[in-house]
């Protein structure tokens, strides 16, 4: 069973990497709300170790606005690094996911 999760977990880690190849995203907490807001958001990612009020309130804000939610199996430095930066991210949003199916195989629940 652990080798699945971790295939898994690399198989997300490969589609981030292609979203920021291909389509848009925006990273960091204010960014993620002004999206969610807007209804351009796709797809919200949140890390594991995101505090609570924040997380409550992205999760409220993805209700409202039907946007679909995952939470990434990682740390804010993994959320970073999956997504090819040099710093740490606790939330992103996926506006535009280009040639990734990301989003397809998150609802889907394969991850």
């Amino acid at each position: 069973k652990t080798m699945v999760k971790a295939k898994s977990g690399e198989n997300v880690n490969q589609k981030l990497m292609l979203v920021f190849k291909s389509g848009k995203a925006v990273l960091g907490y204010r960014q993620t709300l002004k999206t969610i807001r807007s209804g351009k958001a796709r797809l919200v990612l949140i890390s594991k170790n995101c505090p609570a009020l924040r997380k409550s309130e992205i999760e409220y804000y993805c209700m409202l606005s039907k946007t679909h939610l995952h939470h990434y199996d990682g740390t804010n430095t993994d959320l970073g690094t999956a997504c090819g930066k040099l710093f740490r991210c606790s939330t992103m949003a996926v506006t535009n996911p280009g040639d990734s199916d990301i989003i397809q195989v998150i609802e889907a629940g394969r991850v």
